[in-house]
Parts: C-alpha cells; structure tokens; sequence
C-alpha cells in the first residue's frame, strides 16, 4: 500500500489529471459503472467536484505517508499500557495516539493547503471555465490571456503574501513533544481484535486504495488500447517528445549547478566561518520555492524579459530557468550533508598536503558528491519534463512539451490520443531518470 502511495507523488500531474478523466469523467469507468447498475451518471468532472477529487488523489498519499511516521513515534510501552489498562478506542485515540499527531498535523495540513494553493495543472485542466478558479489560474490568465502585467504582479504579491501569513502562523503556533522512537504494533493495541474496528477499517483502507488505484490503472488501461499504430508517424509527438527531453536535461544541468553554489555557500559559513544562522538562512532562501508557484516565478520573469517574451529561443529560456529554479531545493537538501562531511573529513588534509580548486573538487569532492549530484540532476530532469505550469505560460506553437500536448488533448476530449502521449511522458520521464542518475551518478559500485 506505501509502494502504491509512492506513484503519485512521482507521476507528472497531467497524466494522473488523465486518469482521474477516465474514471470520473463523462464517459469514464465509474458512469458506465453506476449506468449499467441502473443509476444516473455522477456530477460533470469538470469543475470544483474534479478540482477536490484531483487533490484529493495526490495529498492523500503524502499526508498518510506523513502521518504514519507520528504513529510509528509511539512508544510500544504506550500501546502495553494502554492494553493492561483495557481503554477502549476513544480512550486510546485521546490518551496515547492524539499527542503524538498533534504535532505533526499542523505541519501536515500546511503542506497539503501549500500544495492546493498553488496547484496549476489540475485547475487549469479540470476547473471547466471561470466558475472555479484560484489565484494560480488568474495569474496564467492574466499573463497569457488578457495580457495585463500589473493584474499578475498584484496576484503573484497576493499569494505570496498569504503563504507566508499561512505558514508563520503556522510556525508560531506549532508544539512539539519529546517522544523515543517507537514501531506500529497492531497486536498491542487493546481494540486491535475488534471486530467492528477490522470492519471500519477494511472499508477505510479500501476506500483509499481505491481512490489512488483507479486513476493509475485507467491510465495504463487506456493506453494499452490507444492507437499506438500511430505513434512512429506522428512527428508531431515526437518533435514534443525531444523537447521535453530538451528542457528536462537543461533544467536538470541549472538545478544542479545553482544547488551547488548554494550547497557550497552553506558549507562555507557553516562548517568553515561558524555561522550557523547565516547558514540556515542561506538554505531557508534557497528552498523558498517549495512554496512559490512557477506561475509567481514565471510572472516575474514575463516582467523582466517583456520586451521580448515571444520569441521562442526565449520562452525556451524562461521554461528551462523557471523548471530548474522549481528543483533547486531537492538539489540543495541532498548535497549540503554529503559536502558538510567531506569537509569535516578532508579540510585539515586537504590544507596541508596543498590540494585545493579543481583538484581538490576532482579528487576528493567529486567521488562522494557523484551519487547525490546524480539523483538530484535525474529528479529534476524528471519533474521539468513533466511539468506543466511554466510551458503553459511561455509555450509557442514552435515549442510544445509532451505536457503540453497531453494537456490540449485532454481539452479537446481528444482521450484515445491522450492515452498514448501519457503513456509516452510516463515512460519518458522514467527513462530520463534513468540514463540522467547512471550517467551523472554512474554505477552502484565503483
């Protein structure tokens, strides 16, 4: 179940929009269920009921992956006592667990809420129209549609200004709790026999499986069935192909250059200057885009380059700068520990024996920062190569992604064409992955 909660925290978010279409939309698995029981067809998918069911399926996952781990930070001398003590699930619930999520539930919602905040693809593609709309969308609209520059510039400064409202308060309200490590044990618990708990839970666990599998197999079901006949003739999927691969690689190469500088700047003045708030502001800065959306990014990049933003070599440009600005903080968060021990290790070496520059990078750096540079690059290929938001704002008809393309597809109700080019992100994507990790990174075992 945690190997099937991982998949949509990794599949690009137009081709889970895809999947979630083909279960709930017009014509979708879950109609041609309830019209063959006899039922009427649900509500259109296209509007606020699509918008929550679409968040739904890709928060679901990463809260119960979140939350799980304040369960497993529950004591097993808790879980005994609580069953000497016979307390009943409530009591359980009150005296045992609830201390433990409480401290992480805040933490957990305002990651969920971030995400919804500025989520772009899903509104864009299921919102249905004006009706239902985010401040996201407004932005793209702004920029793209109607053209009025000041709008988006008031717009990005209004989310922006909200998340960090959200998030201070967040911050200065949350309580921690000094707990030991623990493990979930089921048979400790004192209503673990229980057998209307086992029914509850049965159909909660069903219920969630469901909701995140169903999306995912439509996908692959669809697709197998799509005209794939047509594939090795349409240019134009593949022209989409080589520039998602384009921007995921350039994107890759940005993220990882800047997250070096960064990681470089924070092991100076952590680790060398003794400066550890410098430090930590430094790597506060650099993850500030977990939070601000490539369409706040984008805005202020259509700003600064408005004189000429269409061009296509420039919104090639502006795609590439704002993916990888995106994924500079997975780069930062997995190079700063390994550059933080080779110095601890290597400084005091490295100093008396003269080896410093280059060939201290090549020599000493390089072997052990290899493996993280690598994943970092791979991941950010990966998720530039799916992403939407920022080809959506500065794509031209000279410059389309495998996104991009499946998005128009999806508007169109063009499906048996969108099955193919999903399936042709999701394995490229994959296999950008990959080649990226094992040519960066190289092999396992060296």
């Amino acid at each position: 179940m945690l190997r099937l909660f991982g998949l949509p925290l990794v599949v690009p978010v137009i081709v889970a929009v895809f999947g979630i279409v083909a279960v709930y939309g017009r014509g979708g698995w879950l109609n041609a269920a309830l019209g063959w029981a006899g039922f009427g067809a649900i509500a259109p998918i296209y509007g606020l009921t699509g918008i929550l069911i679409a968040h739904v399926f890709f928060n679901l996952p990463l809260a119960v992956r979140l939350l799980l781990d304040a369960w497993t930070a529950i004591p097993p001398e808790s879980w005994r006592l609580a069953n000497q003590l016979g307390l009943s699930s409530a009591q359980a619930f009150r005296f045992v667990e609830w201390p433990s999520l409480r401290q992480v539930l805040p933490g957990v919602a305002t990651i969920v809420f971030f995400l919804c905040f500025t989520s772009f693809g899903v509104v864009l593609t299921l919102g249905g129209g004006p009706r239902s709309t985010i401040i996201e969308v407004a932005i793209y609209q702004a920029l793209r549609l109607d053209f009025d520059v000041p709008r988006a510039v008031v717009l990005a400064l209004v989310q922006l200004a909200l998340c960090a409202v959200i998030g201070g308060v967040v911050l200065a309200t949350r309580r921690t709790m000094a707990t030991a490590a623990g493990s979930l044990l089921a048979g400790a618990r004192p209503d673990a026999q229980a057998l209307g708990g086992k029914i509850v839970d049965g159909v909660v666990i069903l219920v969630a499986v469901t909701g995140v599998a169903l999306p995912l197999a439509a996908t692959v079901a669809r697709a197998a069935a799509g005209p794939w006949a047509s594939l090795a003739g349409d240019a134009e999927l593949w022209r989409a192909a080589l520039w998602s691969v384009t921007i995921g690689l350039a994107a890759g190469a940005l993220a990882v250059t800047l997250g070096f500088a960064l990681a470089l700047g924070i092991r100076e003045l952590r680790v060398r200057r003794r400066r550890p708030l410098l430090a930590g502001i430094v790597e506060l800065l650099g993850s500030v885009t977990l939070v601000v959306s490539p369409l706040v990014l984008g805005a202020g990049l259509f700003v600064l380059a408005l004189p000429v933003v269409g061009r296509p070599e420039v919104a090639l440009g502006l795609v590439i700068v704002v993916d990888a600005m995106l994924t500079v903080p997975y780069a930062v968060r997995l190079l700063v520990p390994p550059m933080a021990r080779q110095a601890h290790a290597h400084d005091r070496l490295c100093a008396s024996l003269g080896i410093a520059g280059l060939d201290r990078f090549r020599l000493i750096d390089w072997p052990t920062l290899r493996r993280p540079a690598g994943l970092a690059c791979a991941l950010a290929a990966a998720l530039a190569a799916g992403d939407l938001g920022a080809i959506a704002l500065f794509g031209t008809g000279e410059v389309e992604t495998l996104a991009l393309r499946l998005y128009r597809q999806i508007a169109g109700y063009r499906l048996d064409d969108a099955a193919v080019t999903a399936a042709a992100l999701v394995c490229l994507a994959a296999a950008l992955f990959v080649v990226v990790e094992r040519g960066v990174g190289g092999r396992e075992h060296r």
